[in-house]
């Protein structure tokens, strides 16, 4: 088994470790010579592993320097603190001396910096047990005194109640580590992360008081001010409020409530070095900020009691609730904060604002409205079990509302242009046509007509499909709001691609049906080619290919769904010219196009949603 720094130990200084050690305690120093050319030794810091559980190395550890502790992890990853070591104790005997060897059964872990330990393999220490049988009895009297406190640790679980148990712990760790002071016994060790854990208890068994759970006013407030002022290293220390060890609910189990955490904060940079956790900082903001009630998701239900009491501990302005429903999830997209942090962090999005995202800042740069995300959320339903919304359901009632509330423009998106032969070069007329034909108080806007034009390159076909009903050779259609044209020359570049159609107009058509009486089926949009606005329109899709992006495939990773195609833009797009003067967050229905959101980028859209509404007929059933 590798270990850190691990080198060969040399004649000094390691037979009186072993002389101090309870096994050796009876060997003469000739004897202990003996040994020396077998021992290593190996510094550690604090943290590090001296040996795991379930490792299958046969050495015995003797502790030459600072303290470790023996720990066992549960299947769940709980963690149960055994015992803790100081200079001089024996460490991992149990696969020396077992016959059967097998596996260690805890884990040794370094508790201070600058840990130190010899240790010996199996073979060497059984080799000089051979020549010296004697100190064989002398370790079997110890093992027989381990086996002795083992049996008595199991006794203490099973017949003492948690004051009696702490106050067993506390006398233990007074005798091997109190200094004198005026007061009685300083024990100068500060729990760990581990130990913080072990003694809090499970959901079954109650927790036991820290060992300092009973500091002083003053000595609490001194270590707080030494935590702001950064004497202590990050993760070493932590300011706990003191509630009830024994109270079946784990949050208030003394929970932390301070930390220390070195890292730059987007508005006071470096001048703390100490933060909240959530559970404080949470009641005392809503308090702070007027808040009546907190509305927070399922899994906080545990934590309501915590954040009552800090409301009614703390001198605050204001004494607000805490109520909690289940998390609103939604298809092909995520809701959990670390998730949408993953994915802005690791740049899959442009930002917390990306129009993918289901965050409030990036629904109202998308353009959805408060009256229509409020409209969801009541379709949705409030209740106590995670449900899965879909998310075609918030498409619905934005489509809803703007079909009725949005401004009708038109946009060509894929530009093919079309020249009308029988107009006249310089000729512009204005065509009066509906803001919203849905709404007659949203009134009329002057389009600009010429005689060259830009069309959506899908409105034409060389060879049309079945039932295509817009533009083709020697084909009729209408344009919007102006005359009927009719195909009759097509212009390709050299690679044979169409550049550009040459019509006629039946310019006795503003407006107005032929006078022949003939029936034009198909009706396209267009924008006059002299007067057009350049613009990109960024067309969003599903951010992830997953319906259900919390219940992924085992094996994978929800990253793994993210659709390549949630983003496309296209850039060369021909506007109408009223839109030159779009607002940022104003939104309009390009017509035959979709719904769209003027972006705080120049010359940017973002469509907000399709008008195909499929959703529609869902809510009818």
């Amino acid at each position: 088994m590798a270990t850190p720094n691990e080198t060969n130990s040399g004649p000094s200084g390691e037979s009186a470790t072993l002389l101090h050690t309870a096994l050796f305690k009876q060997v003469s120093s000739e004897e202990a010579e003996e040994l020396l050319p077998h021992l290593q030794h190996a510094e550690y810091n604090k943290g590090d592993y001296i040996f795991r559980e379930g490792d299958t190395d046969h050495r015995m550890y003797l502790l030459e320097r600072g303290r470790v502790k023996l720990i066992r992890q549960s299947s769940d990853r709980r963690v149960q603190l055994l015992s803790i070591h100081a200079y001089g104790e024996v460490l991992g005997e149990i696969p020396v001396f077992d016959p059967h060897g097998g596996p260690r059964t805890a884990s040794a872990v370094a508790m201070t910096s600058d840990t130190k330990v010899v240790w010996l393999e199996h073979d060497a220490l059984f080799a000089w047990l051979d020549e010296h049988p004697r100190v064989a009895v002398d370790m079997l009297q110890v093992l027989a005194h381990r086996m002795r406190d083992n049996n008595e640790r199991i006794s203490e679980l099973v017949f003492m109640d948690v004051p009696g148990r702490l106050a067993k712990t506390l006398l233990n760790l007074a005798s091997r580590f109190g200094e004198p002071v005026e007061a009685g016994l300083k024990v100068p060790h500060d729990l760990t992360q581990e130990e913080m854990r072990a003694y809090r208890g499970s959901l079954t068994e109650p927790g036991k008081p820290s060992p300092y759970r009973d500091r002083s006013v003053e000595e609490n407030l001194q270590l707080f001010q030494d935590m702001r002022d950064g004497k202590f290293a990050d993760g070493s220390k932590t300011l706990r409020a003191k509630i009830d060890m024994a109270s079946p609910n784990m949050n208030l189990r003394d929970p932390a409530i301070y930390r220390i955490v070195r890292a730059h904060h987007h508005r006071q940079g470096d001048k703390w070095c100490i933060y909240p956790l959530y559970d404080f900082a949470h009641p005392i903001q809503d308090a702070l900020e007027g808040i009546t009630h907190s509305m927070c998701s399922i899994e906080f239900e545990n934590h309501r009691p915590l954040y009552e009491w800090v409301v009614d501990n703390c001198p605050l302005p204001h004494h607000p609730k805490q109520r909690e429903f289940a998390r609103l999830n939604v298809t092909h997209t995520v809701m959990s904060k670390r998730y949408l942090r993953q994915l802005v962090f690791e740049k899959h999005v442009e930002g917390w604002d990306d129009p993918r995202m289901p965050t409030l800042c990036a629904l109202r740069r998308r353009g959805y409205t408060p009256s229509a995300i409020l409209d969801f959320v009541q379709r949705a339903g409030i209740a106590k079990a995670n449900s899965l919304v879909d998310i075609k359901l918030l498409e619905h009632c934005i489509r809803e509302e703007l079909n009725d509330t949005a401004l009708r423009r038109m946009a060509v998106t894929e530009p093919i242009k079309l020249t009308i032969t029988n107009y006249p070069e310089d000729k512009c007329e204005e065509f009066e046509v509906p803001n919203n034909p849905r709404n007659e108080e949203a009134g009329t806007r002057k389009v600009p007509f010429t005689r060259e034009l830009y069309i959506e390159k899908s409105d034409f076909a060389e060879v049309p499909p079945p039932k295509f009903q817009r533009l083709k050779p020697d084909g009729e259609v209408r344009l919007m709001g102006a005359y009927i044209v009719k195909c009759n020359e097509i212009i390709k570049d050299d690679n044979g691609e169409i550049v550009e159609i040459r019509c006629t107009a039946d310019l006795e058509t503003r407006n107005g049906m032929p006078v022949d009486g003939r029936k034009v089926k198909g009706t396209i949009h267009w924008v006059s080619a002299e007067h057009a606005i350049d613009a990109d329109l960024y067309l969003y899709d599903n951010l992830f290919t997953l319906e259900n992006v919390n219940d992924v495939p085992e094996g994978t990773d929800y990253l793994d769904y993210l659709n390549p195609d949630s983003l496309k833009k296209l850039t060369g797009c021909k506007l109408e010219p009223s839109l030159a003067d779009a607002k940022e967050g104003e939104r309009f229905q390009f017509v035959r196009m979709g719904y769209y959101c003027k972006d705080r980028e120049s010359g940017r859209f973002n469509r907000i949603v399709t008008l195909k509404d499929s959703f529609a007929k869902t809510l009818k059933k």
